[in-house]
């Protein structure tokens, strides 16, 4: 054991000694060269205006100013429905001619077609009888006067025919206000006393100067009074109609101007709103509103599609012009200057454009931007461009 014990101790002190002979060539040995310093990689949303673009700059502090947001909404030509008028006929019957087509122009009291109405010629039978027993019964009073007057009859023979006449008469009165309901002037009524004719035609006449937008009847067919068969429309002057989100209807009022784009015409027009909805739908949850154009060469039509350009209440906010903004990586960006002749490329959020007193159009600033920040208003793309060349 002894012995074992003397022969570890000797290895350990030879491994001790290595060691340090090891240290001590390190040591004596050249060092390690130094590494070189890692180059910090440039922010690729900074950029440094060159003297050539920084002609094109045009650098300003944004700060609030009063801008009506601007908000486009579907929209609809559609009928003025003050110059609309469904046309049936006012007794039952069948058709037996058309003499109005659709698209035709037609006059106030034209005919547009007509029919054979059993009901209408009993009416005028019942007027005639009533008009005869008038006749009959003012001839028998009239000889009862004579007859009182020779003494030849009492008073209340008098008296029994003057109440038959009065029954008569108002007999007579309810046939011919029946007629009346049935679409027949007094100038008819007075034809039938005087010939003693009666007709079952019943004309169809157009109750205003328009045009035949909608045909609903043909020959041969039985029409009832709550059947519509013609639509007449007056076309010189139509409807824009607009549902606008209850979100945007702040500020909507009675004479509000609007802008209204007609793609199909090509046209765009200025209007003032004339009516809107004091209530909202609650399936779309929206408001209506509309406004009138005059329409005399008859190229709007009904139905076409439109678009409602509508500027809201004018509030205080940041906003930029349409050459401020750069579009990167589907958002929208600005140019902040951080110190002269630097920008830093900023995402920030836009709402709706809005328009300024002066008329210039400006997107407010949601998010992204604070007052007082220095901003390229114009030139950013060219900046824009000298930032992507640098970065590369």
């Amino acid at each position: 054991m002894p012995m074992i014990s003397s022969v570890v101790l000797r290895w350990a002190g030879l491994r001790v000694v290595a060691i340090g002979f090891a240290a001590a060539l390190a040591a004596c040995g050249p060092s390690p060269e130094t590494a070189p310093p890692v180059a910090a990689k440039p922010d690729p949303m900074m950029v440094t205006a060159s003297s050539a673009v920084s002609g094109l700059l045009s650098v300003q502090v944004v700060k609030p100013e009063p801008v009506q947001q601007v908000f486009r909404v579907a929209g609809r030509v559609d009928f003025d429905e003050k110059r609309v008028s469904r046309i049936g006929t006012t007794v039952p019957g069948r058709v037996t001619e058309l003499n109005a087509w659709l698209g035709q122009d037609v006059k106030t009291g034209a005919k547009l077609a007509s029919l054979s109405s059993a009901d209408l010629s009993a009416v005028q039978l019942t007027y005639l009888k009533a008009h005869a027993q008038t006749q009959l019964l003012t001839r028998s009073v009239e000889r009862a006067r004579a007859l009182l007057a020779a003494d030849v009859i009492g008073s209340a023979e008098l008296q029994r025919r003057q109440n038959e006449l009065e029954v008569a008469e108002a007999e007579k009165r309810a046939a011919a206000d029946q007629l009346r309901m049935l679409g027949m002037a007094d100038a008819s009524l007075s034809k039938i006393e005087s010939s003693g004719a009666i007709s079952s035609v019943k004309p169809l006449l157009s109750t205003q100067n328009g045009t035949v937008v909608e045909r609903k009847v043909s020959v041969g067919q039985v029409v009832q009074p709550a059947d519509i068969l013609y639509v007449i429309a007056d076309l010189s002057q139509v409807r824009v109609v607009a549902e606008v989100p209850e979100q945007e209807a702040r500020g909507l009022a009675l004479g509000q101007q609007i802008n209204i784009d007609i793609p199909a015409l090509g046209e765009r027009r200025d209007a003032r709103i004339t009516y809107v909805s004091p209530t909202v739908n609650p399936e779309t949850r929206t408001i209506l509103v509309r406004t009138e154009l005059e329409n005399a060469k008859r190229l709007l039509k009904p139905a076409m599609l439109a678009t409602v350009e509508i500027a809201g209440e004018a509030i205080p906010r940041l906003a930029l012009p349409a050459s401020a903004v750069v579009r990167e990586n589907n958002l929208d960006h600005v140019f902040v200057e951080t110190t002269a002749g630097t920008y830093r490329l900023t995402p920030v959020v836009l709402g709706h454009p809005g328009r300024t007193a002066r008329g210039d159009e400006l997107r407010p600033v949601v998010e992204g931007l604070e007052a007082g920040a220095r901003v390229v208003m114009d030139g950013a793309f060219h900046l824009n461009n000298e930032r992507k060349r640098v970065a590369q």
